[in-house]
């Protein structure tokens, strides 16, 4: 059943098939969507649906998209959801995150290789058992696209959650032993970065047979400021913005060699 009041479009992001390619940039933010799209060939507006933006363009000459999913693993899990519905299978999570290791500083760029499951969405999607974790090929094409635009980065484990004021305001919760014990338990994991859609996203898409990486800019890091130690708080996500560019760019010269040598 689809409640969409138009015909062939999938119900919240208002998109269909043809109208985005099989490679989709997934910001939060619906304003940060005309910045990536200025990095396409011949972008256009596709859907301004509640929080979910879609332009289309080229890059290198083949069909990519861009969706904003809000904030949050509800949302994004929605987004991903029809997109794939609408033809979609590989997909780049960018946007902001906060520190949580002393070494990970204000404008890094952190690439997530899995995800704590510290939110609620994952939970109908698989067991908690289930772990949350990126694509390799993703992940690696992020790697060598930071190492490119000699952009300083870390890979590892973040943790997603669903409550912000969860993370910076604990003490005054009334599960608060629960968040700051478990705050703790992660950090001393070695846990790089917090953040609020990727161990959704990464669970979706394991359970929807599709290609999912994330990478995100270092906004600040609060346990750099408990420590007295530097702490800028950084908003420009342009080389996130432009990593997942060269990624994107990297998967499809890939693909391409790949089907040109299984043409041979």
């Amino acid at each position: 059943m689809n409640y969409s009041e138009q015909e062939g479009k999938q119900y919240h992001i208002q998109v269909g098939k043809g109208d985005v390619g099989k490679y989709v940039i997934l910001p939060g933010d619906p304003k940060r969507c005309a910045k990536i799209a200025e990095y396409f060939d011949e972008a256009k507006l596709i859907a301004d649906s509640r929080e979910y933006v879609t332009y289309t363009g080229y890059l290198d000459g083949v069909k990519v998209s861009v969706t904003s999913t809000g904030i949050g693993g509800p949302s994004a899990a929605i987004a991903m959801e029809e997109l794939v519905m609408s033809g979609a299978d590989t997909f780049i999570r960018i946007g902001t995150c906060g520190g949580m290791q002393t070494d990970v500083q204000s404008g890094d760029v952190v690439i997530a290789s899995g995800a704590i499951r510290m939110e609620g969405t994952s939970r109908e999607y698989a067991p908690i058992e289930f772990p949350a974790v990126a694509d390799v090929g993703i992940v690696h094409a992020l790697i060598e696209a930071a190492k490119k635009l000699e952009q300083r980065y870390h890979v590892g484990i973040v943790q997603c959650k669903d409550s912000f004021y969860g993370q910076h305001s604990p003490e005054i919760k009334p599960v608060s032993y629960e968040l700051l014990n478990k705050w703790e338990a992660w950090k001393r994991l070695g846990c790089l970065a917090s953040e609020m859609e990727s161990a959704a996203l990464f669970v979706v898409a394991s359970s929807l047979g599709v290609r999912i990486g994330s990478c995100f800019l270092v906004m600040a890091n609060q346990e750099r400021e408990k420590a007295g130690l530097d702490n800028p708080v950084v908003h420009d996500t342009d080389m996130a913005i432009r990593m997942a560019v060269e990624a994107i760019r990297s998967l499809i010269r890939e693909e391409q060699e790949c089907s040109a040598s299984g043409n041979e």
